[in-house]
């Protein structure tokens, strides 16, 4: 019998996943708009989420997971030093954007190590 431990993980993973996604559009929207009079710089908020759900070590729901969605959210935090109120630093954009691209591999690293033990399981 496969553990469900083991696609538990996978659907974390899978959550992940999916936020790193949303965030590597969001940056790239930022870069795509970084002449743009007035723009403000966004961002996705998904890991506080999904950390909270799994706290305590507990088995979560695939209901649990359905509720955590990544949110687009504005940076408050940026304020805008440009004349044209845009908030957008092209060099800290390509910076979060190589961050989130190296936890991106990652995630479908481990997504293809809980693949290859589910097959090991299967071929037992």
């Amino acid at each position: 019998m496969i553990n469900n431990r083991l696609f538990q993980t996978t659907d974390i993973i899978n959550k992940a996943m999916q936020g790193t996604w949303a965030r590597n559009e969001t940056i790239s929207a930022n870069i795509a708009n970084v002449d743009t009079p007035g723009y403000k710089r966004q961002d996705v908020v998904f890991e506080t989420y999904l950390r909270d759900a799994m706290r305590g070590n507990r088995k979560i729901s695939q209901e649990d997971l359905s509720r955590i969605t990544p949110k687009k959210i504005q940076d408050m935090s940026a304020a805008s030093f440009r004349l044209d109120g845009n908030t957008v630093d092209i060099d800290t954009e390509m910076g979060y954007l190589a961050e989130n691209q190296l936890r991106y591999n990652a995630l479908i690293s481990q997504v293809n190590y809980n693949f290859s033990r589910i097959k090991s399981v299967l071929n037992s």
